[in-house]
Parts: structure tokens; C-alpha cells; sequence
């Protein structure tokens, strides 16, 4: 099982292979959602990283995935330009989810 990335920025693609961490760069919508699928499609994949750029573009997309597919995991990672308000991010997606406020 490996980790992967779709990243909107080169320097966080360039930190993760640096760690053994391969993956893409991608700005457009359709991109990101037709690289998403790729990777979801393959069964090596068990987590999948997302910088907050990407899960913005399309959010809907990525948190219907998280609802009704059992893996791989998609985890939302902040990159140098980031917000790092990936915990307000994680509260909301939990309150949308099952409806409890943290």
C-alpha cells in the first residue's frame, strides 16, 4: 500500500518524493478530478494527499468520495501557502457528516 499525492504547488510534490511519495501536479478542475479518479482506481493506493487548494476547487466531489468510499483515504494536507485551517476544515466535514459539533 503507498501514499500519493495531487498537489497544485511542485515544491510540496518535490517535499513528498523526497519522502517516497509520488504524485502530480495539477491546477484546473477537471485535472484534479480526473486525477482523483485515477487514483482512487488504483488498488496500491491507500491514502491519497490533497493540498487545501485542490480540495477547494471541488470539495463537493472529493467529501461525496470521502461519504461512499471505503478507501483509499483522502487526506487534506496544507502546503507552504496554505491557511492551516484543515482542524476548522476536519469540524466541519464531521458536523456535516454525522451532525455533531466539535
Amino acid at each position: 500500500m503507498k501514499f500519493y499525492l495531487i498537489s497544485d504547488n511542485i515544491d510540496t510534490l518535490m517535499g513528498m518524493r523526497l519522502a517516497g511519495i509520488e504524485g502530480v501536479v495539477v491546477h484546473e478542475k477537471p485535472e484534479v478530478m480526473q486525477q482523483l479518479d485515477i487514483a482512487m482506481a488504483d488498488k496500491d493506493v491507500a491514502v491519497i494527499l490533497m493540498t487545501e487548494k485542490l480540495i477547494e476547487l471541488c470539495r463537493e466531489y472529493v467529501y461525496d468520495l470521502k461519504l461512499k468510499c471505503p478507501k483509499p483515504l483522502i487526506v487534506e494536507i496544507t502546503d507552504r501557502h496554505g491557511n492551516s485551517e484543515v482542524a476548522k476544515t476536519i469540524s466541519e466535514y464531521v458536523n456535516d457528516a454525522i451532525g455533531l459539533k466539535i
